[in-house]
C-alpha cells in the first residue's frame, strides 16, 4: 500500500481506543454514576434494561400538523439487588423511534471503526400477505419493540459503546438527552455519502482485507434477502394449505349429519381439522421472530459496509497527502536545480520570459520548505489515523464475526426445530383423525 510514500497503514496486535465524547455532567448522570463500568467492561453487567411496552400517542409535529406516533418505555435498574435483597424499582422513560435513530447516527459518527448494531426496520419488509406493513399495526409495533430492546442490549454489551456517556444519558435522562447529543457537534463530523463513494472509486491501493469484507457483506446481504423472500412465499402457501384443511372440517361435519353409525367419528375428525386450520396463525406469528433475527443481520451488512467506506475515505485522504507531499518535493528540487523534470506551464513561462531572480527563488524555496514540513506532519498524522483505524476496526470485525456465526447458527437451528415441531403437530392431527375413523 504505497509503502515508499508513507501510506501503509497495516494492522498490529494492539488496538487503539478512541475516547468518549466529553460532555457536562447532569443530575441524572450523577445519581447513577456508580452504575457506570470501567473501560473494557460492558454496561450490561451493571444495568438491567428492557423496552417493556409501546404506546400510541397523538400530537403535533414540527410543521404544526397532527400526527400519530408510537413511543416505547425503557426500564433500567441496577443489576445487583438492594442491600435487603429486594429488587430495585426501575427507572422509566419514553422514547420515540426517531430518538433511537438519532442515537445510532451519533454512534456511527463517533465510532466509525465499530460495526454499530442496526435498528429494527422502519417499514415492514419481506412479509407474507397476511401481515400488515402499517407501522402502527399492533403486531408490527410489538416486533419493533422487541427489536429496539435487542438494539439496546447489543450496544450495552459492547465493551466500548456501552461506556459512551451519550448512550448512558439516552437510558437515564428523558428530557436533557437530545440537547446533550446535539451539543457534541457530531453532526458536523458526518462525512458526505457522495464523498465516501467518490473515495471508493479513486483509492489507488485499497486494503485487500476491507475489499474482501465489503464483497462478503454484499453477498451476505443477497443470501439473506433471498432467504427471506423464499420464507415469505413458503409462508403464503403454507397459510393457504392449512386454511384449506378447514374445508375437511366443514365437509366432515356436514357428512356426520346424515350418518348414524359414523356420525360421531366424522364430527370429531372435523373438529381436529378445524383446529389444524386455525393453528397456522400462531405458527406464522412465531415464525416472524426468526425472520426478524435474519433481518437484523440483513441490516448489519450495511453497518459493515459503513466501516469499509470509512476506511476507503481515510485511505484516500492518506494517498492524497502523500501525493501532495511528493509534488512539493519535486517543486523544491526543480527550483533548487533550475531544471524542470516534466512539461509544465511554469517551465514554458521561464523559457519565454526568463528565469526568476535569486531572491525570488530563495523566497519560494523557503515557502516550499514550510509547506513540505507541514505536508510531512499531515502525512504522519494521516498514517497514524489510518493505522489506528485498521487496528480498531479489525478487532471489532473479529468480534462481530464470532457474534454473527453464533447468532445465525442458533437462529437457523431454532427455526428448523420449530418446523419439525409443526410437522409433528400435523402428524398428531391426522393420527387423531385416524383414531376417530377407527372408532366409527
Amino acid at each position: 500500500m504505497m509503502a515508499d510514500s508513507g501510506t501503509d497503514c497495516g494492522s498490529t496486535e494492539e488496538v487503539a481506543v478512541i475516547g468518549n465524547t466529553d460532555i457536562s455532567s447532569t443530575e441524572a448522570e450523577n445519581n447513577l454514576r456508580n452504575t457506570m463500568v470501567e473501560k473494557g467492561t460492558s454496561l450490561l453487567k451493571k444495568l438491567e434494561m428492557n423496552v417493556s411496552e409501546a404506546e400510541k400517542r397523538t400530537g403535533k409535529n414540527s410543521v404544526n400538523m397532527q400526527e400519530t406516533y408510537t413511543v416505547y418505555l425503557i426500564e433500567t435498574r441496577p443489576a445487583d439487588s438492594g442491600s435487603d435483597g429486594s429488587t430495585p424499582v426501575p427507572d422509566m422513560l419514553w422514547r420515540r423511534y426517531s430518538e433511537f435513530e438519532l442515537l445510532r447516527t451519533y454512534l456511527l459518527v463517533t465510532y466509525p471503526f465499530i460495526i454499530i448494531p442496526p435498528l429494527p426496520e422502519k417499514r415492514a419488509e419481506f412479509v407474507w400477505h397476511k401481515l400488515s406493513a402499517d407501522n402502527l399495526d399492533p403486531d408490527f409495533v410489538e416486533r419493533r419493540r422487541v427489536g429496539l430492546e435487542n438494539f439496546l442490549l447489543r450496544v450495552a454489551s459492547h465493551p466500548l459503546l456501552s461506556n459512551d456517556k451519550i448512550f448512558f444519558l439516552f437510558l437515564t435522562d428523558e428530557k436533557g438527552w437530545r440537547d446533550a447529543v446535539l451539543e457534541t457537534g457530531f453532526q458536523d463530523k458526518v462525512d458526505s455519502r457522495l464523498k465516501s463513494l467518490s473515495a471508493s472509486f479513486r483509492v489507488k491501493n485499497p486494503d485487500k482485507r476491507f475489499t474482501a469484507l465489503k464483497q462478503y457483506s454484499d453477498e451476505l446481504n443477497t443470501a439473506i434477502s433471498q432467504l427471506l423472500r423464499i420464507r415469505a412465499r413458503v409462508a403464503d402457501r403454507l397459510y393457504g394449505v392449512y386454511k384449506v384443511h378447514g374445508n375437511y372440517g366443514r365437509v366432515f361435519s356436514e357428512w356426520s349429519a346424515i350418518e348414524k353409525e359414523m356420525g360421531d367419528g366424522l364430527q370429531s375428525a372435523g373438529h381436529h381439522m378445524d383446529t389444524y386450520a386455525a393453528s397456522i396463525d400462531d405458527i406464522l406469528e412465531e415464525e416472524e421472530h426468526y425472520a426478524d433475527q435474519l433481518k437484523e443481520y440483513l441490516f448489519y451488512t450495511e453497518a459493515v459496509r459503513s466501516v469499509c467506506r470509512k476506511h476507503e475515505l481515510i485511505q484516500y485522504e492518506l494517498e492524497m497527502a502523500a501525493q501532495d507531499l511528493t509534488y512539493k518535493k519535486q517543486q523544491r528540487e526543480e527550483l533548487a536545480t533550475g531544471t524542470v523534470r516534466v512539461f509544465s506551464l511554469k517551465g514554458m513561462t521561464s523559457k519565454l520570459f526568463g528565469q526568476e531572480s535569486q531572491e525570488q527563488r530563495e523566497q519560494k524555496l523557503m515557502a516550499l520548505e514550510q509547506d513540505i514540513k507541514e505536508g510531512e506532519e499531515l502525512l504522519k498524522e494521516k498514517n497514524q489515523e489510518c493505522h489506528e483505524f485498521v487496528q480498531s476496526a479489525w478487532k471489532d470485525i473479529e468480534r462481530f464475526k464470532e457474534q454473527k456465526d453464533r447468532d445465525l447458527r442458533e437462529a437457523l437451528i431454532s427455526y428448523a426445530i420449530m418446523q419439525i415441531s409443526m410437522c409433528k403437530k400435523g402428524i398428531q392431527v391426522w393420527s387423531n383423525a385416524k383414531e376417530c375413523f377407527s372408532k366409527m
